[in-house]
């Protein structure tokens, strides 16, 4: 159905429990089909139990009653990086499950489900009075919470299973509580091989047009009762109460689509002066330490198929944030965000000092994030320059950490120490992904920098690299390398077992003295952090009353929201038009062997494109669907969310944003801002014609 209107992009990342009252008629109007009850209901089934936070940080959505999900392959990268080695490499080669048998556990995963949604502003700051201080709104807030917190844990907390959080909205003017049940025994079903899910790679990322099959598929796992539990060979699949149905039928230009999930962080409400941090000082220092850092790490990766499998998701971190810094700055620079903030400002300031008391302290609002930003500009360069370059970047700190901390512990007889076997355990997972002479290259470049840019430096560049080493950043990193008991796994143990002190490892004074540093950092800023909570909190709390029409949405805090939109394409500039999908032939037109690590096509992938073997997965012009767009809001976190029809059917997995519109996440750019996901037909195609595992959609409800 082609729904044709002229209405702008929906700027919004819309809270379920509001859309009977916000959004759901103008949702009909653009072609929604289904109502608020059928997206989240509070007390029946709702397409809200089919979305799940995946792992640490992504989206993922329940496709089958057999507890299958669908989540990006970039999503699952930390997995399928971990359950990889030279022998099995999943990463390259990609790996299909024939059978549940088949399926692979995949230690430390989990699977959260939104089991209730709480408006809890009334009890927490209901009784505050509008003329507290930040200190009196704070200490009553503080209290309050905890209040809300004991009762909800009393009403909801029948396993240990469940996790409560209380989130805070509009800096601090709305308050939710959210109970999640969280699953723990997840596993790997299946994954395309990096040359489908990672095609394009870094030059690809964040850019359209985009071929990308960004997709991972896992299943979660649970007891005889259908309850959460640790892995164990005697659980089931999860019989799910609510999933998705999955289309076959397509879109077309201007169809109506959504997206729900679980939108990390963005900064719709940053004034001009974080604006000016952002560009003078953040991005670049980001840019540049982790530039120095992804050179060194992929010259080695791509030396060593070793490395190269130890580095992947750490370096696919890095480049992702990286990229998106770039980015970030250019949209911001090119779109004159700066400047309508301060038509913003303006205004505000203007009405505050009209329309509000001076005990409301809303006319103090902007010079307070003003002088909390400017007052704290040298502490926080300093503080995040040490901890991307060193903290960030010089692995060998960690286990000397780990280790040190645990054995200090121990002789301070703190009862909380960690078991010993879960400190054994982390060792060896750390250094399951450490290569001694690549973190030695980059200790002696991070240290460089560091010395070079950096006007706060831990003591351990004055008391040892200058009085010890003569000032030689390169001499000291060598001898730390030598030095040190945290250079290997088998060093590492034996310190944990000996009686010797590590107060004197070089690795270990300087994890203490970075992290002292950064203490020290982060007091210098404490009092003007009171002062920035306080004006955000006001400066939010004002636009709301001087546009009290307005529909109003919260910044992205990784909590389940809503957006909602048409597939469009764009035109990014003058003459260019891009269209609002690709197919398999943009593929095999991209496929460059002088870039094999991001433009191989697979031979497999070759022979079904050459046989025209798209079976039911191809479009009405016969053409294979890979990508496509849609002109939702979303972030960072939404990473793996579903994209849903009219109906509420699966048409895609929601990826990347594009490169034109990355500033994004501080201001909505509703001409280009578009949201870019894998065609779940490409999904299935890759699952069934690629991997042989058709038997996976035979649990799938198929349409």
């Amino acid at each position: 159905m082609c729904v044709a209107f002229t209405a702008r992009a929906d700027e919004g990342m819309w809270l379920l429990p509001y859309l009977q009252k916000m959004n759901i008629q103008k949702m009909q109007e653009y072609g929604c089909r289904l109502s608020a009850e059928d997206i989240y209901s509070v007390n029946n089934s709702s397409l809200k139990d089919a979305i799940v936070i995946f792992g640490g940080g992504c989206t993922g959505e329940i496709v089958s009653k057999e507890g299958l999900l669908f989540t990006n392959h970039h999503c699952g990268f930390d997995a399928i990086q971990s359950l990889s080695s030279v022998e099995h490499d999943y990463l390259k080669n990609g790996f299909w499950a024939m059978s549940n048998a088949e399926e692979l556990p995949a230690p430390g995963l989990e699977v959260r489900f939104i089991r209730q949604i709480i408006d809890v502003t009334a009890d927490l700051v209901g009784n505050i009075p509008a003329t507290a201080s930040q200190q009196e709104f704070e200490k009553m807030l503080d209290k309050n919470r905890q209040a809300v917190l004991k009762d909800l844990k009393k009403k909801y907390q029948k396993e240990d299973s469940i996790e409560i959080s209380v989130e805070s909205f509009f800096g601090g003017n709305q308050y939710f509580a959210f109970v999640k049940e969280v699953f723990t025994d997840v596993r790997l079903v299946g994954t395309p091989p990096s040359s489908i899910g990672k095609f394009g790679g870094d030059t690809d990322n964040w850019m359209w047009p985009r071929h990308t099959g960004d997709f991972s598929v896992f299943r979660v796992y649970a007891n005889k009762d259908n309850k959460p539990a640790a892995y164990s060979p005697e659980n089931r699949p999860y019989q799910a109460e609510k999933y998705l149905r999955v289309s076959l039928a397509g879109y077309d230009e201007q169809d109506f689509g959504m997206i729900m999930g679980f939108p990390g962080s963005t900064q719709r409400y940053m004034t001009s002066y974080e604006i000016d941090r952002m560009l003078e000082v953040e991005n670049p220092q980001r840019i540049s330490i982790r530039g120095e850092r992804q050179k060194i790490w992929m010259d080695d990766m791509l030396a060593s198929d070793k490395v190269r499998i130890q580095y992947a998701s750490k370096y696919a971190r890095s480049s992702n944030y990286w990229k998106n810094s770039i980015g970030m700055s250019r949209g911001i620079e090119k779109l004159g965000v700066k400047a309508r903030k301060q038509e913003l400002e303006q205004s505000f300031q203007a009405w505050a000092g009209e329309n509000t008391l001076p005990e409301e302290r809303m006319q103090n609002a902007l010079s307070l994030i003003k002088e909390s930003v400017e007052g704290n500009l040298p502490a926080f360069a300093s503080a995040q320059y040490i901890m991307e370059a060193l903290y960030g970047s010089v692995e060998i700190i960690r286990p000397a950490r780990m280790v040190e901390g645990y054995k200090s512990a121990l002789q301070a007889k703190k009862k909380k120490a960690m078991p010993k076997e879960e400190i054994v355990a982390r060792v060896k997972d750390f250094y399951k992904d450490f290569n001694l002479d690549t973190d030695h290259k980059m200790a002696k470049r991070m240290f460089a920098l560091t010395k070079e840019n950096c006007k706060e430096l831990p003591e351990v560049f004055g008391e040892v690299i200058e009085k010890q080493f003569g000032g030689d950043v390169e001499a000291y990193v060598n001898d730390l390398y030598a030095r040190s008991a945290f250079t290997s796994e088998e060093k590492a143990l034996a310190a944990l077992e000996g009686e010797e002190s590590l107060e004197n490892d070089p690795a270990v004074v300087l994890g203490k003295s970075v992290v002292a540093k950064l203490k020290a950092l982060q007091e210098v800023q404490t009092e003007n952090a009171a002062k920035f909570r306080e004006g955000h909190r006001l400066y939010i709390k004002g636009l709301m009353q001087q546009q009290p029409d307005k529909a109003w949405a919260s910044d992205a805090n990784f909590t389940i929201r809503l957006t909602y939109g048409r597939i469009l394409p764009y035109s990014p500039a003058d003459g260019i038009r891009y269209n609002y999908y690709t197919t398999l032939k943009g593929v095999m037109e991209k496929e460059n062997p002088e870039n094999p690590t991001e433009f191989t096509v697979p031979a497999r992938l070759k022979e079904l494109y050459k046989a025209r073997d798209f079976g039911s997965y191809a479009n009405t012009d016969g053409e294979l669907p890979v990508a496509f767009l849609i002109d939702c809001d979303i972030t960072g976190g939404n990473s793996g969310s579903p994209v849903l029809n009219a109906d509420g059917d699966l048409i895609g997995l929601a990826f990347d944003g594009n490169w034109e519109a990355m500033s994004g996440d501080v201001a909505f750019e509703p001409e280009v801002q578009r949201t870019i996901a894998v065609d779940v037909r490409y999904v299935l195609f890759v699952i069934d014609k690629f991997g042989g595992a058709g038997w996976l959609l035979n649990e799938m409800e198929l349409r």
